[in-house]
């Protein structure tokens, strides 16, 4: 957990230490409304918030690409009303977003099994993705019907059908390979992890790219994580030694 109070650096001024690669488990929207006495779509709402003025923070604090798990494929479990409530808050941001990723020089990603989604969702999704697939500058990466453990069975089919077809070996495929077929395979290695709301697990998140990730979880809920709470997870991932199996 973050320890509190925990240093920060410098408001405006990367440490040396930032992650180049942060990823977040937004979690706690619900439970934010429940407080408040309010229905889980206020949660929702405020969580979009969050989303907008986090993505904002994390660039100016240098971190080059933010992975949000905004959808995950167990989430259509949930009642068909939130479910229709949050694909509605997804077209309001990306409506509203586009015009500043693209003053902004940000290019959007998504990773998941999107096209499942409604067709005018999908369409809305690739418009935003091709308007600012040659910006420049630091990557928001939004994981949309995301699962990792489909998006590792999918990598290893495809290593399968290669060879299969007789383009490469089996004795071939290495750890590089395998990591080259993931959806996450021209993005930088994930460096930090963080999941809101103190429950401590990745729900099926990155599974593979969190081998050697710092990991740092947050009693924050998610609508209330805001640049503070940002860089005070920052500051732990600075002061801690990452040895990746070393000394």
């Amino acid at each position: 957990m973050i320890p509190n109070p925990a240093p920060r650096p410098a408001s405006g001024a990367p440490d040396v230490h930032t992650p180049r690669h942060v990823a977040i488990i937004m979690d706690g929207n619900g439970r934010w409304a429940k407080a408040r006495h309010l229905p889980r779509i206020a949660g929702h709402r405020q969580g979009v918030e969050a989303v907008r003025h986090i993505s904002r923070a994390a660039r100016d604090l240098g971190i080059e690409v933010l992975t949000l798990y905004a959808f995950s494929s167990e989430n259509w479990r949930r009642p068909q009303e939130e479910v229709g409530d949050l694909m509605g808050l997804l077209r309001r941001f990306l409506k509203k977003e586009v015009e500043e990723l693209v003053r902004e020089d940000v290019r959007l990603r998504v990773i998941g099994d999107y096209r499942a989604l409604a067709p005018d969702l999908v369409e809305m999704i690739d418009d935003v993705v091709g308007r600012t697939e040659r910006n420049g500058g630091p990557s928001l990466v939004i994981a949309l019907n995301y699962g990792s453990q489909a998006e590792i069975t999918a990598a290893a089919r495809a290593l399968a059908k290669r060879v299969e077809d007789g383009e490469i070996t089996a004795d071939a495929i290495d750890e590089a390979m395998f990591e080259g077929a993931l959806a996450t395979h021209d993005l930088p290695p994930l460096d930090l992890m963080i999941r809101t709301s103190g429950e401590q697990r990745l729900s099926n998140f990155l599974l593979w790219q969190s081998a050697y990730a710092e990991l740092v979880f947050t009693d924050t809920l998610w609508p209330d994580f805001d640049r503070t709470a940002l860089e005070e997870a920052l500051s732990v991932y600075a002061r801690r030694h990452r040895r990746f199996g070393g000394l």
